[in-house]
């Protein structure tokens, strides 16, 4: 053998040699950053976002009505409220949750690109895997103890939204420090087929789906209670209803007059003071006296119709000599 064919032999050999090396030394593909990008497709090929979206919004906002008028006696079902009602109540009961789950996503971001850092600048420091244990400890309690709040009465039931957010929480974390223990401090090559992967963050994401739905399902309904319990704080603020009516229409509620109009020319024969207007939806009218209470408050649910006409005066109005007079009757 010459010598130029002994020297391009040894350097191919050193290139093979460095190329192996370089490629043992490089962290091992767990397969999670292809894994999660499939699930997404898979997914959005079978749920179509804008549908998803606005299913959501239209639950949401029917929570948040029935456990308004819940508040009420009345059963939301009964008012007949259109799609683009509940649409509307969704946003009062997923701004907040919206904010809130924008703001976490965006520091855990970062947190984890400072993690990262740190951990790839000293990937052999044993803190780093006793610290993931602890961390594998307090996500284990908190998805035990939001999983037991399902099936039983626990100290996380007593707070809005506690008890799935400690369950969500707590899956996040698991999943995040097997992440971590995975990819970041294990440079062998990983064995977990991608199949299992894909399953785990599938897992991963109906947990912590749910999870949320069931938190934004509790904010929303709490929302509508306190929506409602702010309604009668303000009742004195808002006009006063009078309603007039062809027939007597036995309103029997605290604070509420019936008073009868016998002239021959009136168009209604009956006037309702006393009043205040909640809702019109469709052809249905809502209304509450104005000392309504927990305790002994009604809610009148009228048809409209022509039988029926509403007036609208400042509450003020109402208290003034001669009112009586002036309101008695609805001339033809």
């Amino acid at each position: 053998m010459t010598e130029v064919e002994a020297d391009v032999n040894g350097q191919a050999a050193a290139t093979a040699t460095g190329q192996s090396s370089a490629s043992s030394s490089e962290p091992a593909d767990t397969g999670a950053p292809s894994a999660l990008p499939r699930l997404a497709r898979l997914v959005g090929a079978a749920v179509a976002p804008t549908t998803a979206v606005t299913a959501l919004l239209f639950y949401f906002g029917w929570s948040h009505a029935y456990y308004f008028f819940e508040y009420f006696g009345v059963h939301s079902t009964t008012l007949g409220l259109t799609t683009s009602d509940y649409l509307m109540r969704s946003q009062d009961g997923l701004f907040v949750p919206a904010v809130v789950l924008a703001i976490a996503g965006l520091i855990a971001f970062r947190a984890h690109h400072f993690l990262r850092r740190r951990i790839d600048a000293d990937p052999a420091n044993p803190r780093w895997r006793r610290a993931s244990w602890v961390v594998t400890a307090i996500g284990g309690a908190a998805t035990a103890a939001g999983a037991l709040s399902i099936v039983v009465e626990t100290p996380l039931n007593q707070r809005v939204a506690a008890a799935p957010l400690t369950l969500a929480i707590g899956v996040l974390l698991l999943a995040y420090t097997a992440y971590v223990r995975r990819s970041l401090l294990t440079r062998a090559d990983a064995t977990s087929p991608r199949g299992l992967t894909l399953a785990e963050w599938a897992t991963i994401f109906v947990l912590v789906g749910l999870s949320m739905f069931w938190a934004a399902n509790d904010y929303s309904a709490a929302v509508g209670r306190s929506r409602a319990a702010q309604f009668v704080a303000e009742l004195p603020t808002y006009p006063s209803t009078i309603v007039y009516s062809e027939k007597s229409l036995n309103i029997a509620a605290p604070g509420v007059r019936q008073i009868h109009c016998p002239a021959s020319d009136a168009a209604y024969g009956y006037r309702y003071d006393g009043l205040k207007l909640m809702l019109q939806s469709g052809n249905q009218l809502v209304l509450i006296p104005t000392e309504w209470t927990r305790r002994d408050g009604v809610a009148v649910v009228l048809p409209r119709s022509g039988a029926i006409r509403l007036q609208f005066v400042p509450t003020a109005g109402l208290g003034g000599a001669g009112a009586d007079e002036k309101y008695a009757c609805s001339p033809a």
